[in-house]
């Protein structure tokens, strides 16, 4: 749809946000639908929110299906075989409508490196099309409820969802489709634009993460160590490699080590580098000028190891970094934060273990020495 992709970049003035443009595509729905609702009133109306008074409450329903005649549930709809064509016509569409920024959200918020289902896509798009058209059919007809009972009872569907999360958006699809066919789109767009948003935030955020994740020095420290060392109680044989490793994986973990090596320094020296700097920003340039700034005055060294950009997300910068003994991780940090001026989002500092033993062995030394002073 490259008319209404080029007039959301009109509106956005080609922002990549989701959370503007979800408010734009909203707000050219929202026009074209007052515009229809002031030419054609009825059918707007007749589409919106019909079927919030259609249900009876109580047990008439089902009383009025079991007594009523045969004869007396021919005809579906409303009115004419024209009026039943163009509501059903609109019902579809305002499925389709409905649904189809539903399956930008799905097919933008998933996880850093995570890739998205075509069929789960194409199926967010049909499913609410087919549903709406069963609810339509059947609406208050018990006999036909039955029916689709039976019909669907035959069917056997073996899909299996490699995310849960995905079942979530089937189900919204389902709500969109039965909204549609009761003639309750209204309802249906409630829904779809409040799931919408808070996905689009959650995503945004990273809303759920795990705040007490082990660094990656923490989490790599010991078992290199023990592939690493010679001899010990942590020995792992080579022949416990080999069992675990094929040639192209060895060859690949060589590459790698080979490169790590080049950062990591020369033989029986410290390492080059003690710790990673990460920044968030949204603006790369800027904040790289104003980081490296930092750097150059308070490391001993540094180097741009990564830059990640995201779309609808603040993009992120790693730096390999020495620290200098003098000046500590907060104020460190606290200079970035000084000199960005409001450029960069976050900034997070991770030292390796190295760093952080010598620190307590700096801490004993001068407890040691306060106890002989006293």
């Amino acid at each position: 749809m490259p008319v209404l992709r080029e007039l959301i970049d009109v509106i956005t003035m080609k922002s990549d946000r989701p959370m503007r443009r979800l408010v734009a595509y909203y707000a050219i729905v929202a026009v074209v639908v007052a515009i229809l609702a002031y030419f054609f009133p009825g059918e707007i109306a007749r589409i919106s929110a019909k079927g919030l008074g259609d249900v009876p409450e109580g047990p008439t329903v089902l009383t009025d299906a079991l007594s009523s005649s045969p004869t007396a549930s021919v005809s579906f709809g409303p009115g004419s075989l024209f009026d039943v064509a163009v509501t059903t016509v609109l019902i579809l569409i305002g499925a389709l409508i409905l649904m189809l920024p539903v399956t930008w959200v799905y097919m933008s918020a998933r996880p850093s490196g995570g890739q998205h289902n075509q069929n789960v896509v194409q199926t967010l798009i049909i499913l609410p099309l087919v549903v709406a058209g069963i609810v339509f059919i059947v609406q208050n007809s018990l006999a036909l409820a039955f029916s689709l009972a039976g019909v669907v009872g035959a069917v056997r569907f073996r899909t299996t969802l490699r995310d849960s999360r995905d079942l979530v958006y089937i189900f919204l699809s389902i709500v969109v489709g039965f909204a549609a066919g009761v003639q309750s789109l209204a309802v249906g767009a409630v829904i779809s634009i409040v799931f919408n948003f808070v996905l689009v935030v959650t995503w945004h955020y990273d809303y759920g993460r795990n705040m007490l994740m082990p660094t990656a020095a923490a989490q790599w420290s010991r078992p290199l160590e023990a592939l690493a060392s010679p001899t010990g109680d942590h020995q792992i044989p080579d022949r416990d490699l080999v069992l675990s490793l094929t040639p192209d994986k060895a060859a690949a973990l060589a590459d790698r080590f080979s490169r790590v090596s080049k950062r990591v320094g020369k033989k029986r020296k410290k390492p080059r580098f003690d710790s990673i700097l990460t920044v968030t920003c949204d603006d790369v340039p800027d904040a790289q000028r104003r980081v490296e700034e930092v750097l150059a005055r308070m490391t001993k060294r540094w180097s741009l190891d990564e830059i990640v950009t995201n779309t609808g997300k603040p993009c992120e910068i790693y730096y390999l970094t020495r620290l200098k003994k003098s000046i500590p991780r907060d104020v460190l940090l606290t200079a970035i934060h000084e000199n960005a001026n409001g450029v960069i989002a976050t900034a997070d500092l991770e030292t390796s273990g190295e760093v952080d033993r010598e620190k307590e062995k700096r801490e004993e030394k001068k407890e040691k020495n306060d106890g002989v002073k006293v």
